[in-house]
Parts: C-alpha cells; structure tokens; sequence
C-alpha cells in the first residue's frame, strides 16, 4: 500500500499557482487512474484506489502548504504504514526549471516549508519525494509571490509535460519501484 500526497494549497484561489504543484499531479493520478474520491478525513480530500494491482489513498492536505505535516502524520497513522517505504510526497521545487522532476528516495526540506512540517510531523526525512520544477525566483521578486504566482504561456507547455510525467513516474514507483522510476524519469 502507498499513501501519495501532493502539497499545495487549497482553494480555487491557488488552482494553477506554482506551489500547487503536487495537487496538480494527485489530480493527474486520479484522472490516469479512475480514483473514486472518499471525501474529507485526515486533514485532506483523498480517496483510495488501485495503481497496478496496489492499493493507494491519495491526498490533498487542506491544512495550507506550511501545515502538510499534520495530514501526513494523520494518514501514516491510520493506515500504519512505514513513511520510508509506503509514502510519496509531491511538492514544487524552485531549484528546478518549469518542466523537469526529480525523484528521491530520502532528504532535507531543500527550504520547502511543506516538506518541512512533514519531517518535523514524521520525525524522519526517510520517505520518497517527487518534486516538480517551477522555475527559479526572479531576483525581484518576494518568494511567497513568486510561488503563489501563475505560470507563463511559455511555461505552462512544459510544466503540464511534467505533471504528466510525474504522474507516469509515480506510477512507475509503485508498480516497478523506486529504482526503476528515478532511472527512467530524473534525466530530463
């Protein structure tokens, strides 16, 4: 079993921003993959499903980006899952280009607060990270604007490229393992 959260922010004010982009993948998944949405429970709208004969329980966090931990925490308590294991965090990345992914098996926040509040709720940075690039701040800009800001036309081509291959490589992770999916997908 895996639980797969996607971090961002609720609210159709934050539809379509940079930092949601991990709601932008869970939809992915669940449009790939026929989820039926439960409702809400554990801080978050989720539903569970199947991905390749593997159950799964889907999440957005509705506590805001910096609060993801308590959801985190609620669904890995629950289910009883091993986080190193059995849990997949999707969030943004402003240290990679609109366009690119990168999967890890473990590591720091990199200064994503969501990720943050998760190893603090978790007591461990051991769990699989799929973060979605979203471009570098402009020197100009404040991050929390630049982050709850909207692609260009030029980028939203190459960041939809990547929800979707996201999606194929969380996929690939469940179906295939972890291996597999950071061979195959952390080369673009």
């Amino acid at each position: 079993m895996y639980i797969i959260v996607g971090l961002g922010n609720p609210g159709s004010r934050y539809e379509g921003t940079r930092h949601n982009m991990g709601f932008d993948v869970i939809d992915r998944l669940i449009e790939n993959n026929r989820i039926p949405q439960a409702g809400r429970k554990f801080h978050a709208v989720y539903g569970t499903g199947m991905i390749g004969g593997e159950k799964v329980v889907l999440a957005k966090p509705i506590t805001f980006m910096n609060l993801s931990g308590t959801s985190v925490r609620e669904l890995t308590d629950f289910y009883k899952i091993d986080p190193s294991r059995e849990l997949i965090v999707i969030s943004d990345d402003i240290d990679l280009e609109p366009g690119r992914i990168r999967i890890r098996k473990k590591g720091s926040a990199g200064g994503q607060n969501g990720l943050k509040h998760i190893i603090q709720c978790l007591g461990t940075q051991d769990f699989i990270r799929v973060r979605v690039g979203t471009g570098a701040k402009p020197q100009d800009w404040d991050l929390a604007d630049w982050v709850l800001s909207r692609f260009s036309k030029d980028e939203r081509a190459e960041v939809n490229d990547a929800i979707v291959r996201a999606a194929e490589a969380i996929e690939t992770i469940v179906t295939d393992g972890i291996d597999t999916a950071m061979n195959r997908y952390n080369v673009k």
